[in-house]
Formats: C-alpha cells, structure tokens, sequence
C-alpha cells in the first residue's frame, strides 16, 4: 500500500521561496508517476506539476517559470520547487501518486503567502 507524506509548507512573504517534498513509501516508487495539485479555499482542487515516471514534466500556465517539479528515486521522493509565490497561490498543496488507474493521495500541507 503506497503512503504519501508531504512536507515543507507554511507562512512566506509575497517574492519568497519554499520547497515541498513529498517522501513514498509502499511500493515501487519509480513506475510511478507523480504530481502536485492544491486547493484553495472555496475551489476545486487543480493541478500544479506533475513528473512523469521517466521524468517528463508539465506545468498548470500560471506556475511556469516559478515552480520546478522533480523526482529523486533513490531518496522515494517528489519535490516542488516554488519561487516568487504570490497570494493567489495560497491553497492546500498535495501529493499524488499515480499507476495506470490506481491513484494515491497524500493528506496534504499548508501554504500560504501573505505579508
């Protein structure tokens, strides 16, 4: 059975930084592809990154060139590179992992940017 754990999230200014990891365990982390989605107050939950099980990666528009999405298998864990975060990108950040049809779900972490 997979777990997913995220961590790294919190409190940063408007320009700032954070990284999120997320750490697997259960089974075979590198078949898996993974991504990052967040929900904020009041909407539904949207994709941010997802990286695929060769390492491919796509990006929802308004992250592109702030947010860097990445795997390391050795460590069985999916990070989030977030720079210039802004207001609009406080939500609920949350890992998943995903083979073929089966899905896995993280229980998400906290990020919010206000000054």
């Amino acid at each position: 059975q997979v777990q997913l754990v995220e961590s790294g999230g919190g409190l940063v200014q408007p320009g700032g930084s954070l990284r999120l990891s997320c750490e697997f365990s259960g089974l075979i982390f590198s078949i898996y592809a993974m991504g990052w989605y967040r929900q904020a107050p009041g909407k539904q939950r949207e994709m941010v990154a997802t990286i695929s099980n060769r390492g491919e990666t796509t990006y929802t528009f308004s992250v592109k060139d702030r947010f860097t999405i990445s795997r390391d298998n050795a460590k069985n864990t999916v990070y989030l590179q977030m720079n210039d975060l802004k207001p609009e990108d406080t939500a609920v950040y949350y890992c998943k992992a995903q083979y073929f049809t089966e899905e896995n779900w993280g229980q998400g972490t906290q990020v919010t940017v206000s000054s």
